[in-house]
């Protein structure tokens, strides 16, 4: 038997018995932000890459698409995943791990599920692929600093998100049309959501299979993957990264993204008579531009 038959086996069973009891798992309540299955055939998920993907933050998500499981449909995959690039040249993603994208902007097929991961600096042909792609799409997901690129669309304007906490301050002073959710596990705006960083990603893709097709499913999913994490229960299970970590002396914080810093060996700058240092330099060279930005 292979893996995707044994994995099929708790919908064939029956999820209520397969699913076993998880001790701190919410009661069912009205599904909220429900999203419409189609009556047949798979649900297309275009997982967008370019150099310096992160890998947890499409893999994570990848797996938990791949793992759904629903009653009646044995046959075909729920979710067809894809990747999509701006050409099909390999991807050096995260750690060196090497990918070749299966599809070109212009020829991906029409996703309802988009994928962005953390990663490089967006191009312009990146940006105009997904403003066009997520006008029908059901839902572009962002993972981690994989909010920075869809926030370059303008498509956020005006609605809330999250990123990782180390680049919370960052993100404000570059969207302050966008409303920062610190503490989020992820947040959901409209056809639009955003995760924490890395493992998050996991946690909103189960939200995701979740206003799909239920709780039971969901559960079924996380089950099947192991997963013991429930913060796709709680969106609000991040809420240790929300308070804002003051900078001392004795433990300097980068300004720009909030980070521990080692004095002996970071890059630093005076202003106004004060050392500030610096997680790397490219944070350094954004600060030295405008200061008083991270100073209020």
């Amino acid at each position: 038997m292979n893996r995707r038959d044994l994995f099929r086996l708790p919908a064939a069973m029956g999820l209520a018995a397969a699913i076993p009891n998880i001790g701190n798992a919410r009661p069912q309540q009205a599904l909220s932000n429900p999203l419409q299955p189609p009556a047949e055939g798979s649900i297309p998920v275009a997982v967008l890459l370019s150099d310096g993907a992160v890998v947890i933050d499409f893999a994570g998500p990848w797996e938990v698409f791949q793992n759904v499981s629903v009653p009646g449909r044995a046959t075909e995959p729920v979710f067809q995943l894809y990747t999509v690039a701006e050409t099909t040249a390999p991807v050096k993603a995260g750690g060196s791990m090497t990918i070749v994208p299966e599809y070109t902007f212009a020829t991906a097929p029409a996703p309802k599920i988009i994928v962005i991961p953390a990663q490089g600096e967006p191009t312009e042909a990146m940006l105009a692929w997904i403003r066009e792609a997520a006008r029908t799409a059901d839902l572009t997901m962002s993972v981690c600093t994989g909010a920075f690129v869809l926030a370059k669309t303008s498509l956020l304007s005006g609605k809330a998100a999250t990123t990782h906490h180390s680049a919370y301050a960052q993100f404000v002073m570059a969207f302050p049309d966008i409303a920062l959710k610190r503490g989020a596990r992820f947040v959901e705006s409209g056809r639009f959501a955003s995760s924490g960083g890395l493992s998050s990603g996991i946690d909103l893709t189960l939200r995701v299979v979740e206003r799909y097709f239920g709780r039971a499913v969901a559960l079924n999913t996380a089950n099947t993957l192991e997963y013991q994490g429930q913060g796709w229960l709680d969106p609000a299970s991040n809420m240790v990264y929300a308070k804002r970590r003051k900078s001392t002396a004795q433990h300097p914080l980068c300004p720009v993204c909030e980070m521990d810093v080692d004095k002996a060996t970071a890059p630093s700058s005076v202003y106004q008579g004060r050392t500030y240092y610096f997680c790397m330099a490219s944070h350094q060279k954004i600060f030295d531009a405008s200061p008083a930005r991270f100073l209020g």
